[in-house]
């Protein structure tokens, strides 16, 4: 009894699987189009997950990730609070011992670039020093050596497998040494493994311990001082509230008007949400990205199903007999819809066969844009779990509305032939569907040029120099104090206009403080303040532009006491005369402000710029800048700028990178979100237009004889045509309609988090829609034009 009714269920299998081949392959001009459409909608969300999920993995290479913070610094300086990553050097160990629930503590530099020398290979690399407890905190895998005696030695180095290969071509390196910065050689105690591209310190190569540092910089041994990132691990069980708020007033009792207030933040949030606002209060980060894209996603897939609604539903008429003679025959509702709903799957799991190939073929592209080395493994059970699911998800969603329009029809009705009132219904769901395609494109539309002009608004603007033509590099072996023969060398190449030191580059400013004071300033008041330290020609050099006052004079000694401000400042003291005036130092030092400087953008490029104070002071530099005249070939004069560098700084390649270029550094989120909104903008236009042609294709099909009817009375082809395409125009018409206070909330929501913004110009709106209904407008006319050019006796030959 069992076998027969597992036959009989096994012969209904195969008599539903045959007649979907067989209503596939009847209909194969439609079937492609909702295959096409499926494949792309599956294949575009294939990539975005898996972006996601590189997102969401970041740093689970560290297996106790639950229980890893980071050290923030929250400071408040006239109602506005910023948080910090730098901390007091002397913090880390001091919370260890005196805070319950710490089990390991270590500091680190920001990431130092060192040039490591092996016989004449000489390559500069990026790393860290750190304090041994680091691999306590991360488990580092160890190929060789391990964690415990990784700083057995003082000059002795933790390097990574890639940079092992590079010197020695192999890991076994164990006990070899390598030359720092043309000075000490550097014991290698051990190979760590190569970290995930998703990983924290994935960049850095080497790692030294953190005493050579603290030797070199005595400023640690102050706990006024902020300069290194402390990490921490805490028990497994640790009351983090309570160490918090512990951590919250602790500098305050080792360091009288401290107003610096610690917390640690978990490795959790470090990728995702790791940004603050004016109040110091975490809001969304990145992971604002991942949920818009995991929403786009979602969004094409939902547009790839409705093709497949809106063609199942329209070409209806067509299955109506099946349908009734099926349920003369016995089948009931369920087993009708259990039949629609499993076409629909087998769809869509042609349609993920399609997706994987086109995944695969678009892969290398995709990563060149998202800027990360993607993979597809299909062996991998979350990747084929995740294909099935949206496969089956797809098949569901698609052929759920049709299976239960289908299993609807009354047999008699269809079996005599009698018009279905269904249409009526139908036509209306189809048309809604439409809709709602059309206006999530035309919204797409709308937000990819406004990304676009807001990124492009923000590059316009005056920054208060001249980014082109201008080079810098961090200041390599002797060439701080050889930077007089290196000026005078550039210069006399004709091609160098002028050359300066600073102790920041142009574009970014990570050194700031707090106790400046002057005449007038309400003591209960502070402001944060960025401070450089520069070479009398760095304004020059920079093309920047003094609105009072002097600049510095060539000879920096002269002007060691004296200062130049930004506007910003210049307001924010609030004097008449504010050349001459006195700027005071938390230690006592004056100095006397002989210059105003037009405020120029650092840091944020979409903020105002921050008070700024430039010390003459060139002693404390890291960095070179040249100008190179203008109209030269920058690609192949700057050749002769590093072979200079190299007679004056011999034994240390030269490094350099153009500010116009790093410019562009600083919107790289931004111009990601534009391009990928473009694109996927793009796709769900092309599947938007595969269900219109598949929808004014059957139209015209189901219209042929009153056309026919229609041309016989007159009716001109053009004529036709527009009465065809005229009912798709207005629904595209209706979709932007719509489309336009959505995109311009969501994009008015985006805009909010830049100070400075570009204003929303409904133009755009038009402009999109316009280009909307023209595309609809191509995609119908098409078919428009066939029908209405066909030949009436055919269609009226019946009659």
């Amino acid at each position: 009894m069992v076998e027969k009714i597992d036959n009989k269920i096994e012969l209904m299998f195969k008599n539903y699987f045959k007649t979907a081949l067989r209503n596939l392959w009847k209909t194969r001009g439609y079937s492609f189009l909702n295959i096409a459409g499926l494949a792309i909608g599956i294949s575009c969300a294939a990539l975005i997950f898996l972006w996601i999920e590189d997102e969401l993995t970041y740093n689970h290479y560290f297996s106790n990730g639950q229980n890893i913070y980071k050290i923030k610094d929250r400071q408040t300086y006239d109602g506005t609070t910023f948080v910090f990553d730098a901390t007091p050097g002397l913090l880390a160990q001091s919370m260890k011992a005196e805070i319950p629930g710490i089990k390991t503590t270590a500091r680190t530099t920001w990431g130092e670039r060192s040039l490591f020398s092996l016989g004449d290979k000489a390559i500069y690399e990026q790393g860290l020093y750190v304090d041994s407890g680091f691999f306590s905190i991360f488990h580092f895998e160890f190929i060789r050596g391990n964690a415990v005696h990784a700083f057995s030695q003082l000059h002795s180095l933790i390097i990574t497998e890639a940079m092992a290969n590079k010197f020695f071509g192999t890991t076994d390196v164990i006990g070899k040494a390598l030359k720092v910065d043309n000075d000490k050689d550097f014991l290698i105690n051990g190979v760590i493994k190569d970290l995930p591209e998703n990983a924290s310190f994935e960049k850095d190569h080497w790692f030294a311990p953190f005493k050579i540092y603290e030797d070199k910089n005595q400023w640690l041994q102050s706990w006024g001082n902020n300069g290194v990132i402390a990490y921490v691990e805490t028990e497994p069980h640790a009351n983090i509230a309570a160490i918090n708020k512990r951590l919250d007033g602790y500098v305050e009792t080792k360091t009288k008007d401290a107003i610096a207030r610690m917390s640690i933040y978990s490795m959790n949030r470090w990728r995702l949400y790791d940004s603050f606002d004016k109040n110091g209060y975490e809001k969304q980060g990145r992971i604002k990205y991942v949920n818009l894209f995991s929403l786009i996603a979602w969004i094409i897939l939902i547009i790839a199903c409705i093709n497949f609604m809106n063609l199942a539903t329209a070409r209806s008429e067509q299955r109506a007999r099946e349908v009734g003679v099926r349920k003369v025959m016995g089948a009931g509702k369920r087993k009708l819809i259990a039949q629609f709903i499993g076409e629909s799957i087998m769809t869509a799991f042609i349609s993920a066969f399609v997706a994987v190939a086109i995944i695969y073929l678009a892969l290398p592209a995709f990563n060149t844009l998202v800027e990360k080395h993607l993979s597809v493994e299909l062996t991998n059970p979350l990747h084929i779990g995740a294909l099935l699911s949206i496969t089956i998800l797809c098949g569901l969603i698609a052929g759920s509305y049709p299976a239960f329009y289908l299993s609807s029809f009354k047999p008699i009705a269809v079996l005599k032939g009698l018009k279905l009132k269904t249409g009526a219904s139908a036509g209306l769901i189809r048309k809604a569907l439409v809709v709602i395609q059309f206006t999530i494109s035309v919204i797409l539309i709308i937000s990819t040029i406004l990304i676009y002009q807001q990124i492009q608004h923000a590059k316009d603007r005056d920054l208060g120099y001249n980014k082109n033509d201008l080079v810098f590099m961090e200041l390599q072996g002797k060439m701080l104090d050889n930077f007089d023969p290196i000026k005078n060398d550039l210069l006399e190449t004709g091609l160098v206009e002028n050359a300066s030191l600073s102790s920041q580059d142009e574009l970014q400013y990570g050194s700031n403080s707090g106790d400046f004071g002057w005449q007038g300033k309400d003591p209960n008041k502070q402001l944060l303040v960025s401070v450089d330290y520069v070479s009398p020609e760095f304004i020059s050099t920079a093309g920047m532009h003094l609105i009072n006052g002097r600049n510095f004079y060539p000879k920096a000694a002269v002007d060691s006491n004296n200062i130049i401000i930004n506007e910003t400042l210049a307001k924010a003291m609030n004097m008449k005369n504010v050349v001459g005036s006195i700027v005071t130092r938390g230690d006592g030092s004056k100095y006397t402000v002989v210059g105003v400087v037009k405020d120029f953008i650092y840091n944020n490029m979409y903020t105002a710029p921050a008070p700024l104070i430039i010390f003459c002071y060139p002693a404390y530099a890291n960095f070179l800048s040249a100008r190179f005249k203008p109209n030269t070939n920058l690609q192949t004069d700057v050749a002769k700028l590093e072979t200079i560098i190299k007679k004056d700084n011999p034994g240390y390649p030269v490094e350099y990178k153009f500010v116009d270029e790093e410019f562009d550094q600083y919107f790289k989120a931004e111009t990601l979100i534009g391009k990928l909104a473009g694109v996927f903008a793009t796709l769900a236009i092309i599947i938007s237009c595969l269900g219109l042609f598949g929808l004014a294709a059957y139209t015209a099909e189901r219209r042929t004889k009153e056309i026919g009817i229609r041309k016989v009375l007159g009716a001109s082809a053009s004529g036709l045509a527009g009465l065809l395409s005229k009912d798709f125009v207005q629904l595209v018409s209706i979709s932007c309609l719509i489309a336009f206070p959505v995109a311009w909330w969501m994009m008015h929501s985006w805009l909010k988090d830049f100070e400075y913004r570009v204003q929303i110009s409904w133009w755009i709106f038009i402009a999109a829609g316009v280009l909307a209904i023209l595309i609809a407008l191509v995609t119908v006319s098409f078919q428009a034009i066939k029908a209405a050019m066909a030949n009436p006796v055919k269609s009226l030959r019946t009659e």
